[in-house]
């Protein structure tokens, strides 16, 4: 072999990083019917926006959405079977499968706060949560619901050994209490109080004790092989949430919540009165992210909802996020709240 066929093999010549054809995204929820729409998180404003897909128009990347009726559970099936790339969850369903051994990164915050309301047919005689003891809960096991039912549950003295606990999604759920299959459960109660089907027994107004976080992950694997585009991914979902944060965006917003029909435009109106759409649609990843997720992985220990303990250590990682907002000049737009839910000064 001549010199210069050896230099022409031995010179291997340096690359952009390389792209996937396409990029698959399991939202853990869909609409009414399996409607393929998401539902009270910015990823489901950037889904409707399109922004994930405008960002990567250039490097001809196909976004697919995965929008699953079972939830958080069946996203975890996804990613164990390899369907997956970035994803959706509550903080449940993302405990368990990172207890199973499921690898992912947590990138983005996808929502907190909120006020928490236990529902009862409307001529239920219940005017306590113990006058229930005995009787049919309903809740959608292995999601983050099934934890803020313990947390409320706990909060009064009780657990899910009080009650007939059944599974079941939103949309049954809320038949199952027109037809009085089930005697409580956990929503928002606005609409199904109109239509005179349910009202609240209890209201729990915001309390960082009880409700949840939500989060968006990447896989190991692809964070790995791509940070570029995991990059551009966070980037546009930034974006997506600054939009989603304005308050002059609120009315279009619970508008396109609302097209999954799971929950009504009124609900939102109602259920987010008294707080900003920043306070909420908050990405941050900051001290109360993680002490929430602490106290999650801590809680569905002591219920007995996974098998294994969970470290958070290695898990968050925030360089993403970081650089979008550096990125898009929204450096300390986004209030950064304590472990308590405080609003750090």
């Amino acid at each position: 072999m001549g010199l210069a066929a050896l230099t022409l093999f031995l010179v291997v010549p340096v690359h952009a990083e390389d792209k996937p054809a396409v990029i698959r995204i399991a939202f853990s929820g869909a609409g009414t019917g399996g409607r393929p729409l998401g539902s009270g998180t910015t990823l489901a404003v950037a889904h409707q926006l399109g922004a994930i897909e405008k960002e990567l128009k250039a490097d001809n990347i196909k976004v697919v959405w995965n929008f699953l009726p079972g939830a958080g559970p069946a996203t975890n099936e996804a990613l164990a079977s390899g369907l997956v790339d970035f994803a959706y969850h509550g903080d449940l369903p993302l405990i368990v499968g990172r207890s199973t051994g499921l690898k992912h990164k947590i990138i983005f915050g996808l929502g907190r706060f909120g006020a928490t309301y236990l529902v009862v047919p409307s001529d239920s005689p219940a005017t306590t949560l113990a006058d229930l003891k005995g009787k049919r809960i309903g809740v959608f096991k292995g999601t983050a619901n099934q934890l803020t039912l313990n947390r409320v549950l706990e909060k009064y003295g009780l657990t899910e050994k009080d009650f007939k606990v059944i599974s079941m999604n939103t949309d049954t759920a809320k038949a199952a209490l027109a037809t009085k299959d089930i005697d409580g459960y956990i929503t928002t109660p606005f609409d199904l109080q109109a239509r005179g089907i349910a009202r609240t027994l209890l209201e729990i107004k915001r309390d960082p004790k009880i409700t949840s976080i939500g989060t968006f992950w990447v896989t190991d694997e692809f964070e790995q092989k791509y940070p570029q585009i995991t990059q551009k991914v966070v980037t546009a979902l930034t974006r997506a949430t600054f939009w989603a944060s304005e308050e002059k965006n609120r009315d279009q917003v619970f508008k396109y919540w609302a097209a999954a029909g799971s929950t009504p435009y009124g609900d939102f109106v109602k259920g987010w009165a008294g707080y900003t759409l920043k306070e909420r649609n908050n990405p941050l990843l900051d001290d109360y992210y993680v002490a929430s997720l602490n106290k999650a992985i801590d809680e569905a220990q002591r219920y007995r909802l996974i098998r294994r303990p969970v470290a958070v250590d290695g898990w968050i990682e925030p360089k993403y996020l970081n650089a979008a907002l550096k990125e898009l000049k929204l450096e300390g737009y986004w209030d950064q709240y304590d472990a308590n839910g405080n609003i750090k000064k």
